[in-house]
């Protein structure tokens, strides 16, 4: 099958070049577009179109392309792991027409799908995250780390609850934690292989995702897929629909938003818990590695669309 998908391929690191990769690997014939360069607009007409969009990103072009994708019935396809709800970035729903020229959008937020499909003609598909296939690995461990949180300190604003929790890990363990994002204060973030050796290095990593409220259900980070993916011990807040999918005390531990005292019992228990520690972790690393990868959730959009 003939693909073209217009997203971000400006690193490697991206979900789009993630996602390309993995289509290709299905055996599908991938033409990329970077987003925001001029499109020609009478390009070889693909079987499918594939737009992940970027916040305030405009592509010339585009419009042009679109009429002749909708003229000859080309479905146009997207798949995007943000959270829109809640959100200043709820407003592009209304100002941004690229949201009403989508055929298929497959969406991490079950309350998004719900409402393209009440509201908009879009047909709305609820599709949690993934892990990409070929870095779902685990690592042995190097050295020892014992507590770390992977993921931006200054998140969107919508969530303060992010440097509450980080504040928390500083002052309660100290140099025994490590912060590492892309921002100035954190370690260096890490990607590929050096990501997954952090985590078969790491001890308990604590994890976070924006929940309006502390109840927005069936919306999580992506992250929790990579961090099980790539050979991680997780501890994550509970959210509705987490244990649709993963166990507590098998694939990971929960904890309740804001119930700092139990987060402490946890972690401490399973930095001491060597190998309750790394039963979780293995269960963890299986689950996603067979059934939550986006080789998995690929095949799932091409199923339903074609």
């Amino acid at each position: 099958m003939k693909i073209t998908f217009l997203g971000n391929f400006e690193v490697d690191y991206s979900s789009e070049t993630h996602h390309a990769n993995t289509l290709e690997k299905l055996g599908h014939e991938v033409t990329r577009l970077q987003e925001r360069e001029p499109i020609e607009p009478f390009i070889e007409l693909p079987d499918i179109f594939i737009w992940v969009h970027t916040h305030n990103w405009q592509t010339p072009g585009m419009d042009l392309l679109v009429k002749r994708l909708k003229k000859e019935h080309v479905p146009i396809v997207s798949y995007h792991l943000d959270l829109w709800f809640g959100l200043d970035r709820q407003r592009d729903l209304e100002d941004d027409p690229f949201y009403k020229l989508i055929d298929y959008w497959f969406v991490t937020d079950k309350l998004m799908a719900d409402w393209l499909n009440e509201y908009t003609k879009v047909k709305g598909f609820y599709l949690p995250a993934g892990v990409y296939e070929p870095e779902c690995e685990m690592f042995p461990k190097l050295t020892n780390r014992e507590v770390v949180f992977v993921g931006s300190k200054g998140y969107h604003p919508e969530w303060p609850y992010r440097p509450q929790l980080l504040n928390w890990l500083e002052d309660t363990y100290g140099n025994r934690f490590e912060h590492y994002s892309g921002e100035q204060e954190a370690i260096c973030l890490k990607r590929g292989w050096e990501l997954n050796q952090l985590y078969a290095d790491t001890k308990v990593v604590v994890g976070d995702s924006l929940c309006l409220n502390f109840d927005y259900p069936y919306y999580w980070s992506d992250r929790v897929y990579e961090t099980l993916g790539r050979g991680g011990f997780l501890i994550m807040p509970y959210i509705k629909g987490l244990d649709d999918t993963f166990e507590d005390g098998k694939h990971m531990v929960f904890y309740e938003f804001g119930d700092f005292d139990d987060l402490k019992k946890k972690i401490d228990f399973y930095l001491e818990n060597d190998d309750a520690r790394e039963y979780i972790r293995k269960q963890g690393h299986e689950l996603v590695k067979n059934h939550h990868t986006y080789t998995n959730r690929w095949q799932t959009i091409l199923d339903e669309v074609l």
